[in-house]
């Protein structure tokens, strides 16, 4: 099986995403790896978790990645939690777990 493919399912006209996010990390790193227990793909961003920061970090980290426009990425559930989905319009699981696959990915 694709790593990461429990994590994402279709939605609509995009995906949802299921996070394990961690706040003020030293750097911003998505994937950072894969919760088997959550079904969920972790996402480290420098933000601190005050005032909407860190949320606005993910948002920015997972469009970037998935080289799509800001706007088309969005926290669906879990605003205040370490766990959230993200919704991402405009690709399939099929495009998004291409983008994520190892192989595809640039090492920084």
């Amino acid at each position: 099986m694709e790593p990461y493919a429990d994590a994402i399912t279709e939605a609509g006209s995009g995906v949802a995403i299921t996070l394990d996010v961690t706040a003020g990390a030293k750097r911003a790193s998505f994937p950072a790896g894969y919760n088997e227990w959550r079904k969920s793909i972790r996402c480290h961003v420098t933000a601190p978790a005050t005032g909407g920061r860190a949320n606005k970090a993910i948002i920015d980290l997972i469009a970037e990645t998935l080289g799509v426009p800001r706007a088309d990425v969005g926290i669906t559930s879990g605003h205040t939690s370490t766990q959230k989905t993200v919704a991402v319009v405009g690709l399939s699981k099929g495009e998004v777990l291409a983008i994520l696959s190892p192989s595809q990915r640039r090492l920084s």
